[in-house]
Protein backbone atom coordinates (compact mmCIF):
# COMPACT_ATOMS: atom_id res chain seq x y z
CA UNK A 1 0.00 0.00 0.00
CA UNK A 2 1.05 3.46 -0.96
CA UNK A 3 1.34 6.30 1.95
CA UNK A 4 -0.69 9.05 0.79
CA UNK A 5 1.30 12.55 1.30
CA UNK A 6 -0.65 15.68 2.84
CA UNK A 7 0.40 17.41 -0.13
CA UNK A 8 -0.92 18.24 -3.80
CA UNK A 9 2.12 19.35 -5.34
CA UNK A 10 5.77 20.87 -4.25
CA UNK A 11 4.77 24.33 -4.11
CA UNK A 12 2.15 23.22 -1.50
CA UNK A 13 4.71 20.94 0.08
CA UNK A 14 7.18 24.03 0.28
CA UNK A 15 4.94 26.76 1.69
CA UNK A 16 3.98 24.46 4.32
CA UNK A 17 7.47 24.92 5.38
CA UNK A 18 7.54 28.51 4.85
CA UNK A 19 4.07 29.41 6.32
CA UNK A 20 3.86 32.35 8.57
CA UNK A 21 4.96 35.81 8.89
CA UNK A 22 8.24 35.37 9.75
CA UNK A 23 9.61 32.30 8.64
CA UNK A 24 11.33 33.64 5.28
CA UNK A 25 12.23 36.91 6.88
CA UNK A 26 14.93 34.03 9.94
CA UNK A 27 15.96 32.70 6.77
CA UNK A 28 17.45 35.70 5.33
CA UNK A 29 18.43 36.41 8.42
CA UNK A 30 20.83 33.42 8.99
CA UNK A 31 21.58 33.37 5.39
CA UNK A 32 25.21 34.94 6.15
CA UNK A 33 25.91 32.55 8.92
CA UNK A 34 25.36 30.93 12.36
CA UNK A 35 23.44 33.70 14.62
CA UNK A 36 22.61 33.78 18.43
CA UNK A 37 18.88 34.31 19.14
CA UNK A 38 19.47 38.11 20.44
CA UNK A 39 21.49 38.67 17.03
CA UNK A 40 18.26 37.23 14.73
CA UNK A 41 15.86 39.14 17.20
CA UNK A 42 17.82 42.45 15.97
CA UNK A 43 17.69 42.00 12.22
CA UNK A 44 14.10 41.30 12.35
CA UNK A 45 11.93 44.25 14.13
CA UNK A 46 8.78 43.33 15.51
CA UNK A 47 8.77 39.93 16.32
CA UNK A 48 8.29 38.58 19.36
CA UNK A 49 10.42 36.31 21.69
CA UNK A 50 7.77 33.72 21.85
CA UNK A 51 7.41 33.81 18.41
CA UNK A 52 11.00 33.88 17.01
CA UNK A 53 11.90 30.67 19.22
CA UNK A 54 8.26 28.89 17.90
CA UNK A 55 9.45 29.81 14.11
CA UNK A 56 13.08 28.41 14.70
CA UNK A 57 11.71 25.53 16.54
CA UNK A 58 9.57 24.38 12.95
CA UNK A 59 12.20 25.62 10.69
CA UNK A 60 14.42 22.90 12.87
CA UNK A 61 12.12 20.25 12.70
CA UNK A 62 11.76 20.79 8.55
CA UNK A 63 15.65 20.26 8.37
CA UNK A 64 15.78 24.25 7.63
CA UNK A 65 17.87 25.35 10.78
CA UNK A 66 20.84 24.01 12.85
CA UNK A 67 20.76 24.38 16.35
CA UNK A 68 24.14 24.24 17.92
CA UNK A 69 24.35 24.45 22.07
CA UNK A 70 27.63 24.92 22.94
CA UNK A 71 28.63 23.81 26.38
CA UNK A 72 29.82 26.89 28.78
CA UNK A 73 28.28 29.38 31.22
CA UNK A 74 26.69 31.43 30.38
CA UNK A 75 24.95 28.96 27.67
CA UNK A 76 25.47 29.74 24.31
CA UNK A 77 23.19 28.58 21.48
CA UNK A 78 24.02 29.33 17.65
CA UNK A 79 21.07 28.82 14.57
CA UNK A 80 22.35 28.25 10.92
CA UNK A 81 20.88 27.37 7.75
CA UNK A 82 21.28 23.93 7.21
CA UNK A 83 22.14 22.35 3.20
CA UNK A 84 18.41 22.02 2.58
CA UNK A 85 18.02 25.52 4.41
CA UNK A 86 20.37 26.89 1.98
CA UNK A 87 19.16 25.16 -1.03
CA UNK A 88 15.36 26.91 0.44
CA UNK A 89 17.20 30.27 0.50
CA UNK A 90 18.29 30.43 -3.28
CA UNK A 91 15.32 29.00 -4.19
CA UNK A 92 13.61 31.95 -3.14
CA UNK A 93 16.26 34.42 -4.42
CA UNK A 94 13.74 34.93 -7.56
CA UNK A 95 10.98 35.34 -5.49
CA UNK A 96 13.32 38.34 -3.79
CA UNK A 97 14.19 39.69 -7.06
CA UNK A 98 10.39 39.90 -8.15
CA UNK A 99 9.71 41.63 -4.69
CA UNK A 100 12.57 44.41 -5.14
CA UNK A 101 11.33 45.13 -8.92
CA UNK A 102 7.57 45.06 -7.89
CA UNK A 103 8.59 47.73 -5.08
CA UNK A 104 10.63 49.81 -7.68
CA UNK A 105 7.29 49.80 -9.52
CA UNK A 106 5.10 50.93 -6.49
CA UNK A 107 7.83 53.58 -5.88
CA UNK A 108 7.66 55.38 -9.19
CA UNK A 109 3.60 54.66 -8.96
CA UNK A 110 3.50 56.92 -6.19
CA UNK A 111 6.35 59.80 -6.82
CA UNK A 112 4.26 63.33 -7.89
CA UNK A 113 4.13 64.16 -11.20
CA UNK A 114 7.12 66.43 -12.63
Amino acid sequence: MVKQLPYQCGIDAAMDVIDGKWKVLILWALNEGARRFGETKRLLPGISEKVLAQQLRELEADGIVHREVYDQVPPKVEYSLTERGRALNNALAPLGAWGKERLAGLAAQEAPAA
